[in-house]
Order: structure tokens, then sequence, then C-alpha cells
């Protein structure tokens, strides 16, 4: 069964936007009362403070620190991404917002039977997400609004979760029809050509379909970016979310302002990269901008890069396109890796010349022996595997037994030292009589 929000369900508690009255063709150019995200998901945590009203180029004008960290204006003078499609897993995407019209295609509703008949989806995580991917702006020269990394890129929206004041929410976060509708997403966004898959989702456990799923989305070339997960606060290490730590796939933690490791971002051993991921600005619902906090919003921004590397080298493996980012990130870890901040924070231009470097290699296994991706780990009578046996050991046994071997190993070593002693001795009063002996011979020998 699905836990913590299911496969990621957006928990959003946000302030209401200030009532405005009926738009006009005037009104549209301005953003309602900018919002503030509380929890999206279990990824995206909130800094619950007031805004005041801001203009759609004010908040462009609040992006320019994200842009200048990951360089996107260096990246755009090679390419704005034209050409590859991201699909996005999450809670749906408005396409009628003015900062993504013309660049969204509307996929299935995989939640379809959750929500009562005739509620509409509220598709405000989804639509965050893919403005920070691949929001064009509006007005002229689309200098207002949101502008994601890749603003020519094309989105694919697939509804995979429900956000949490929906009324379907906790029948969709209990029912097991609803357990494999991430699978089922990740399995049509790769048949529809999508380039890079945005997961900026998380559950505790991973089912078996959706490991398959994302075998088989590796296996004909995209890319899946997920977010890392927001329970770090107070944790030295881990938790691990999923899909984020499952093979393959390119796990996103946040980063604050200063680029150091965000404070309720997860650490563990499976974070490749990280991303800016405080006071992020986007884009919502009827051409609303929030802004927010989560790992959520530095996987939407690794995606965006995701897609500039895809849409300039298609063909790119996704290992070649994790070891680009890898390898262009910045601020990198001064041991070379952090469980925090993995190798380091995302750079798009970096990552583009790193891309440009591995662009005539390639990284795919292929063969006869090649496990099948639409096959689960194992097949035929193995496909059942055995579920690990946990030893569990009696600590005080531990602690005895280990007392025992450290005296033991004492009184080896006591041993051999009195041994060593011995034999030195004997050495010398053997040298002595020796000595002694020729001593006396030599007297023997001396004339009288």
């Amino acid at each position: 069964m699905l836990t913590r929000p299911p496969s990621g369900m957006p928990d959003i508690s946000p302030f209401a936007p200030a009532k405005a009255a009926a738009p006009t063709p005037a009104l549209r150019r301005r953003a309602a009362r900018p919002t503030l995200l509380a929890t999206l998901l279990a990824l995206t945590l909130v800094a619950l403070v007031t805004t005041p009203p801001a203009r759609a180029d004010q908040v462009r004008g609040s992006q320019s620190q994200v842009l200048r960290t990951l360089d996107v204006d260096a990246a755009w003078r090679i390419t704005r991404g034209a050409g590859a499609k991201v699909a996005v897993l999450d809670s749906g995407v408005d396409p009628r917002h003015h900062d993504l019209a013309g660049s969204v295609v509307t996929g299935p509703d995989f939640t379809t039977g959750a929500n009562p008949r005739g509620v509409p989806p509220r598709r405000l995580h989804g639509t965050y997400m893919a403005s920070l991917i691949a929001g064009h702006g509006h007005g002229p020269g689309g200098a207002d609004g949101v502008i994601g990394v890749a603003p020519e890129a094309k989105v694919l929206s697939v509804r995979v979760i429900l956000e949490d004041d929906e009324p379907g929410f906790r029948d969709f976060n209990s029912e097991p029809k609803f357990e494999n509708v991430v699978a089922r997403g990740i399995r049509y966004a790769v048949d529809r050509g999508a380039d890079v898959i945005n997961l900026s989702i998380s559950k505790d456990q991973p089912t078996r379909q959706e490991r398959a799923a994302i075998r088989y989305a590796v296996s004909k070339g995209v890319v899946l970016v997920a977010a890392a997960g927001n329970e770090g606060a107070g944790r030295k290490t881990g938790p691990y979310s999923y899909p984020a730590s499952l093979p393959g796939v390119i796990s996103v933690a946040a980063a604050d302002r200063g680029l150091r490791k965000a404070s309720f971002s997860n650490r563990n051993s499976l974070v490749l990269v990280a991303a800016p991921g405080v006071d992020i600005y986007g884009a919502g619902p009827g051409d609303q901008y929030w802004v927010g906090r989560g790992t959520s919003q530095a996987t939407a921004l690794v995606s965006g890069v995701a897609a500039l590397i895809k849409a300039k080298y298609p063909r790119m493996s996704p290992a070649l396109v994790a070891q680009a980012l890898t390898t262009g990130a910045t601020r990198r870890p001064s041991r070379g890796y952090d469980p925090g901040m993995g190798f380091g924070v995302v750079n798009a231009a970096r990552a583009l010349a790193e891309a440009a470097r591995l662009s005539h290699h390639r990284l795919a296994a292929t063969g006869a022996g090649v496990q099948d991706p639409a096959l689960p780990m194992a097949s035929g009578a193995k496909a059942a595997l055995a579920p690990v046996r946990v030893v569990r050991r009696d600590p005080h046994l531990i602690t005895m037994y280990g007392t025992i071997a450290l005296a033991a190993g004492l009184l080896a070593c006591g041993g051999l030292a009195a041994m060593i002693v011995m034999v030195r001795r004997a050495r010398r009063r053997r040298a002595h009589e020796e000595a002694d002996l020729w001593t006396a011979r030599q007297w023997e020998r001396a004339p009288t």
C-alpha cells in the first residue's frame, strides 16, 4: 500500500490568494497575490511568511539569483530546450497559465475515480513544477512571469497524485487500485516520447511495478529525475525516499540560498546532485504565482537542465546525462562527494560543456545477457524472490564474547612478549658463555 503522501502526494496548505475583480486583458498581466506553499507532498516545505502583492515582472526579478546559480544565460546560447519533451508526473498542469500556454500536452489522469464525480483537479503542484522546467513567461518578449530552465521544451502532463485538500485524497492514499499509478505514468510517458521524466514525488517503499517501469524508461534512453525528500531536519543521515533512491534515477537534494544543504533536505548515499530549493518562485493555476522551498523545486530545476542536454544531444544515454550533470557541478564538496549535496550544485552551462565532451561516447548495456526491462528482476520460478533473512543478535552476548576475545588476545600478546624476552635472555646468556670460553682459550694459548 502507498504510504506517506502516496507516490509523492502533495500536502498543500497555502495562504489563500487575495480576492480580485473579474479578469480583464489589462489585469491578466498582473500576478495574483503571491501565495506561499506550506508543504507540497512530502517534498515541498515552505517558509510561512506573508508577501505583498507583486507584478509578474517582479516574479522574474525574484528568479534572478536561481537563474544565475544555474548559469542559464550561458546555456541558452547553446540551446533553450527546443525539441525536448519533459513528462511531469504530478498533480496535473494548468495548460492555460500564460507562462505555459502552448507548451503543455495533457496526458491521462491515472487518479480517475479517487475524487467524486465532477470535482476538478487543483493542479497546483504540477503547474508549479512545470513552470520551473519549461515556463516561457509572457508579455512583450516574454519578459514577465516565470521563465523555466528549458523555456522552449514541451511538457507532457500526467496526473498520478492528488493534493491533500482534494476530497479523494484519503481514498487515493489507501485503495490498492491506485498503488501503481506512478509505474503506469512512467510507461505512458516513455511510450509518448518523453526525453526526461520529472518525479517531484516521494514514498517510503517502491513497488515491483515501479522498479520495472524505471528499468523500462532507462532502457529507452529516458532520463528520470526525482526528489531526495524533505525529512532530513535533525538527522545526520537518511531517510531514503523513492523513486529517487532507485537505480537509474537522478536523486536531487535542495540547497539553501548560500548553496549549502538545506536543513530539511534528506542526506543519504544515493543523493547525486543538488539545486536551489529555498525561496523558489513558480506558477500556479489561474495565472497565480507561488513561492516555496523543497526538493520538489530543486528536482524540477535539474529536470530543466537535463532537458537542455537532451535537446542538444537527443541520443545521449541517461547514464551519460547523469555524468554530465555531476562532472559539470559547481560548489563541489571538498572530498568530491557528500551525502547531503551529492557531487555539488548543478550548473547548466558546465553540464552542456561536459555533455559535448561525452557526446561521442556510448554507455548502454547490450547483448543476450541484458535483463529485459519489461520483466521483474527475476523470471519464472525465481520471480518471487525470497525475503532477506534478518538475524537478530543479543548485544549482551556480543559484549561478553567480545570481552573474552579481547582478554584472550591480551593473554596471547602477553605470552608472545614473554617468549620474546626469554629468547633474548637465552641469546645473551649464550653470548656471554661463548665470550668466556673464548677468553679462557686465549689464556691457555698465551705463553707462560
